[in-house]
């Protein structure tokens, strides 16, 4: 059976942000899945003032996050069903908890200790707003997937990139989208999963289709044009759909082979909607800094090469770690960018 999945958007006090992965499928050949965050219990507030890139990752609540956020502990500790286990357990008092209820042991524990959080991050200012926008941004990888393959007549493997969106992300998006005044959209989404688990055939599938896109785009239109136009704000977003991307690739491949179809397409899509974002800012970023832009440009034409096809190849184009080292040069050109931003605005 399927476990839907989401990725949650994660931010310390960094404007970047990091993701977690999607899926629970441990493997060694992903070296680079992003620490995640969620929703825990004392609050710490979170501003937009720093823009201090990639050094500091955020942490997973324990006592909030949703099992795919878990998920990152079970693949990094090879412990099956962990998630779940943890999920059972609660509340916890503090992280440390996960020893004294023997949910892992201590050695278990050492692993993933500065990962671990009971805290409260609440988010405001530019890092909500990039938090809002990427999390709407995974749905549109995951329903652009979806589009490809029910393009191809494959309505079982389209399903569930339907239902990533509706079973997860909304849910988590939600309260935003109600400060946002954006009309619930919910109920559009859940129509389009019913009908291509029943009537694949049916020609509402298309317009259903359309709807549940378009309702997206309605609810990013609700960002001002002239901040989702701002290279610095754009490269945020992207940079948090790459990291979903790269942790999705990782629990891909197993004994150098794509193992699950799900997570190589989720990690096509959200790099598909990446770079036709950066498409979006690229002249800009040109003139603001020329290298960096070819740096990021030729890196996202290597990336796309690896999912040659929304339908897995016989054979990964790329291993996880090829594909981290592409990421990481965007994320680090990314950043030479917003830090250049920063300084100019500064003076």
């Amino acid at each position: 059976m399927i476990k839907f999945r989401y990725i949650c958007l994660t931010v310390a006090t960094a404007a970047i942000v990091s993701l977690s992965a999607c899926n629970s499928t441990p493997t060694a050949e992903n070296p680079s899945a992003p620490a995640a965050n969620s929703n825990p219990q004392a609050t710490e507030a979170v501003s937009n003032s720093s823009h201090s890139g990639h050094g500091s990752k955020a942490k997973i609540n324990i006592n909030s996050a949703i099992l795919s956020e878990l998920d990152k502990f079970e693949a990094k500790l090879g412990v099956p069903a962990l998630s779940n286990k943890i999920q059972a357990n609660r509340p916890y008092a503090q992280p440390e908890d996960l020893v004294n209820k023997k949910v892992i042991s201590q050695e278990q524990f050492d692993q993933i200790k500065d990962q671990v959080t009971t805290q409260e991050v609440v988010l405001t200012g530019e890092v909500k707003d990039v938090d809002y926008m990427t999390k709407l941004g995974l749905m549109k990888g995951h329903l652009l997937v979806a589009k490809e393959l029910l393009d191809k007549n494959q309505p079982k493997q389209a399903e569930p990139h339907i239902g990533h969106p509706v079973e997860e992300i909304y849910v988590d998006v939600e309260d935003q989208l109600n400060e946002r005044k954006v009309k619930e959209f919910k109920t559009t989404l859940v129509s389009l999963q019913d009908l291509v688990k029943s009537q694949p055939k049916d020609a509402k599938v298309k317009t259903d289709f359309t709807s549940s896109m378009e309702s997206v785009d309605g609810a990013i239109a609700a960002l001002p044009e002239a901040q989702r136009s701002k290279p610095e704000f754009g490269l945020q977003v992207i940079n948090g759909l790459l990291d979903a991307a790269n942790s999705e690739y990782g629990a891909a491949i197993a004994n150098g082979k794509i193992s699950a179809a799900i997570e190589y397409q989720d990690s096509r899509g959200f790099v598909t909607y990446a770079n036709d974002l950066y498409k979006g800012i690229s002249s800009q970023i040109s003139k603001q800094d020329p290298e960096a832009n070819k740096t990021i440009e030729t890196s996202f034409a290597e990336l796309l090469k690896v999912w040659p096809s929304v339908i897995p190849p016989s054979t990964p184009v790329k291993t996880p770690t090829e594909v981290t080292k592409l990421v990481k040069n965007i994320e680090e050109n990314s950043q030479k960018v917003i830090d250049k931003s920063s300084t100019q605005a500064q003076r």
